[in-house]
């Protein structure tokens, strides 16, 4: 009598394994954005399409680091306090009009450009204001300061001809303040993706509509919308599509027209009434169809005309996680940016599991502490493919790798912060 298999994994054919599908579209997609000029208060999340170089150093003089006194080193002694007169003062934004000279010291203030000569500043806090008799200030100085202490030198941050953001790079709010720094208003970016997205299946509804029995809310759609918008794409909500080959073939080759990327979640099994696999192949070519990864495994790359195509699963846990790890990595090559592997880093499992060699799995886990301080990946105690709460409580993925068939407590696993692909 034959066994069935309980496994929603285990129907027939060859897997291909995740990191030969990764590898097969960082041969297969290439960029296909144009470039388009930006205002920089635009550019949060744009990809760069151009090398910002640096006219200039920055800062672009020395300038102090802090509110004190600026000196010579050698006017300083070694074994106690120095008095010095106090014959200038500089704040940020002007200058002193004249070199230093030995012998004194000057007011000076943080963000100051230091005037010539002076190679040393000494905190407020740590000198001693003195007033003589003829109203003239002086400072007393202790003694144990280093040489060039709290003095900024030109160049510190960005050397002039370096390249400080290169093509490629998604810009984040840090390196548009450093291209402010730069005196850019504007910057060179790639235009955004276009990309169409559409649910199917006749059992899916808009929010909001009345829910007959034996239907459920479109999810899958409105987390995909939401995390491609994160990712600065310009997305087209083409809606739920009808179980109908004929429907899905014309929408497809619709959208393939006016768009860069399709998105679909459901449809791409083997049943009946999944038909999107067929419409693709009608219009165009799969590279890759099943993977070796769970939750997931019917996730294709393809061609729709001159579109990529990208058909995720239609459960909502193998949609996220196969967005984040398969999707997101062609979107960003196909945005043109330099980096699209998100960063894993290393954990101590707070779990036993069981899995099947020769796939990739990701567990949902929330990080804890534990008994030595260090960090611990907490099994999310739910982990149906369906529960999308799972993944909303959850901090992020464990990715167990094809070879590891048991996972026992306190061995070191891979850990995806969703921080990290968001």
């Amino acid at each position: 009598m034959a066994q069935l298999s309980d496994d929603c994994f285990a129907f027939g054919g060859d897997l291909m394994p995740v990191h030969a599908a990764l590898d097969l579209l960082r041969s297969r997609v290439a960029p296909v954005t144009a470039a388009e000029t930006v205002p920089l208060a635009d550019a949060l999340g744009r990809v760069l399409a151009e090398d910002v170089v640096a006219p200039f150093d920055v800062p672009p003089h020395d300038n102090s680091a802090v509110d004190g006194y600026a000196v010579f080193f050698d006017d300083l002694q070694a074994d106690g306090e120095t008095v010095l007169p106090v014959t200038g003062r500089v704040a940020a934004g002007h200058l002193l009009g004249r070199e230093g000279r030995r012998g004194e010291a000057v007011r000076i203030f943080t963000g100051a450009p230091m005037p010539a000569g002076f190679d040393t500043v000494l905190m407020q806090e740590d000198c001693r204001p003195i007033k003589d008799a003829n109203d003239g200030d002086s400072v007393a100085i202790p003694a144990g300061i280093k040489r060039g202490a709290n003095r900024r030198k030109a160049g510190e941050d960005v050397t002039r001809g370096s390249v400080v953001l290169a093509t490629g790079r998604r810009l984040r709010p840090e390196d548009v303040g450093l291209a402010a720094s730069l005196g850019r208003k504007e910057l060179s970016v790639r235009r955004p993706l276009r990309a169409a997205v559409f649910s199917t299946g006749d059992e899916v509804r808009e929010p909001g509509q009345e829910l007959p029995q034996g239907c459920i809310y479109d999810a899958n759609r409105f987390a995909l919308i939401a995390a491609l918008r994160q990712l600065g794409c310009a997305v087209t909500d083409l809606g739920i599509l009808p179980d109908r080959l004929e429907a899905i073939t014309e929408a497809l080759e619709r959208a393939a027209a006016e768009h860069d990327v399709l998105i679909t979640s459901g449809g791409m099994s083997t049943g009946e009434e999944d038909h999107v696999k067929a419409a693709v192949e009608a219009l165009g070519a799969l590279h890759f169809w099943r993977l070796a990864i769970k939750p997931g495994r019917p996730v294709a790359l393809g061609q729709v005309r001159d579109a990529v195509f990208v058909g995720l699963p239609g459960n909502p846990v193998a949609v996220m996680v196969t967005f984040l790890r398969i999707a997101r990595p062609i979107l960003l090559r196909l945005m043109g940016a330099e980096e699209s592997e998100p960063r894993l880093f290393p954990v101590k499992a707070a779990f036993a599991y069981k899995k099947k060699a020769g796939r990739r799995e990701y567990v949902r886990a929330r990080l804890a502490r534990g008994e030595d301080g260090a960090l611990t990946a907490v099994k999310h105690p739910r982990d149906g493919a369906g529960v999308l709460s799972s993944l909303v409580e959850s901090d992020g993925l464990v990715e167990l790798p094809e070879d590891l068939s048991r996972l026992e407590p306190g061995m070191t696993v891979e850990f995806l912060p969703l921080s990290e692909v968001r």
